[in-house]
């Protein structure tokens, strides 16, 4: 099938979501239309890892995806979402990418959408954690101008992993956070672990859920990863009339593939259309246990 013909098949079955969306709104009311996108729920996990050393037994992480800055109807969840974080006292803040917005599947850079990336920043740095707040880029980030989103995030305080870890420390045992590129740029996993030692815990954070295919292959413990916005629309007892590519086979909660524990956080703006159904915006609590641990 032609490219131009997916993305016209692409369009219509969001555009059918819509209109279901629509009609359930007339029968349930405007609560569900309206109100779920500017609202942000909190989701609390826990996630066993079997090489967490008993010392990071009860780490938390807090984690936020998918801002889509807009001032229109982004502003209000993503502030929100920092005042129940800052409530939390996580002890770090993870951003699994797609800070702007770019055109419908446009591959060619979009200087003028990553200009976003600048106030996005700017309302991101009120999070507040001991460890601070690490990111990595999503697809539109990448395809707006990585460079230039990078920028405006670490301008803020924010370090972002492109390629690159972050190991913390508690006496001598470590845990490692490796950000990895979109799938849209280049991630380098393979690259990335060689500094890792093999028998230490590895939490690894890339925009898509799928890539949990790929990380399994490797020593990895837990995979954090957005992309999805959970379909935007949920129908109950269908699902996602749409989900967008590397997010079709995982796209909302926790996942375990093969050893790998996965969590996808279904985001807190919006694509294409102001809209959430059934899908609200979130905030995922992850705390970390050791069977270490006594």
């Amino acid at each position: 099938m032609e490219k131009s013909q997916l993305a016209s098949l692409s369009r219509r079955k969001f555009l059918l979501a819509a209109g279901v969306v629509s009609a359930s709104a007339l029968a349930f009311g405007e609560e569900g239309l309206i109100r779920e996108p500017s609202s942000a729920a909190l989701v609390r996990v826990e996630m066993a890892l079997p090489r967490l050393p008993s010392c990071f037994d009860g780490f938390t992480i807090a984690q936020l995806s998918d801002f889509h800055y807009s001032e229109s109807f982004a502003v209000t969840p993503i502030r929100k979402a920092i005042q129940i974080v800052n409530g939390l006292n996580p002890d770090l803040v993870v951003l699994t990418g797609d800070f702007v917005t770019t055109s419908l599947f446009s591959k060619a850079p979009e200087p003028a959408a990553a200009k976003a990336a600048e106030p996005c920043a700017k309302l991101l740095r009120e999070l507040r954690a001991p460890l601070g707040s690490l990111a990595v880029l999503g697809n539109h980030d990448v395809t707006a101008d990585p460079h230039f989103v990078t920028e405006a995030l670490e301008a803020q305080g924010i370090t972002v992993l492109r390629n690159r870890s972050h190991v913390l420390e508690r006496g001598q045992n470590r845990l490692w956070l490796c950000g990895l590129d979109s799938m849209e740029g280049h991630p380098r996993l393979d690259q990335l672990l060689q500094g890792v030692p093999s028998h230490e815990s590895v939490v690894v954070c890339v925009h898509e859920p799928d890539f949990a295919d790929e990380a399994s292959r490797y020593p990895v413990d837990l995979q954090l990863s957005g992309h999805s916005h959970g379909g935007q629309i949920w129908i109950p007892g269908i699902g996602a009339p749409w989900l967008p590519l590397y997010a079709r086979k995982y796209p909302r909660g926790q996942y375990r593939v093969g050893r790998l524990l996965l969590y996808t956080n279904i985001g807190l703006g919006t694509i294409r259309i102001p809209m959430r159904f059934h899908c609200v915006p979130e905030v995922t609590l992850i705390t970390l246990r050791s069977p270490r641990a006594s």
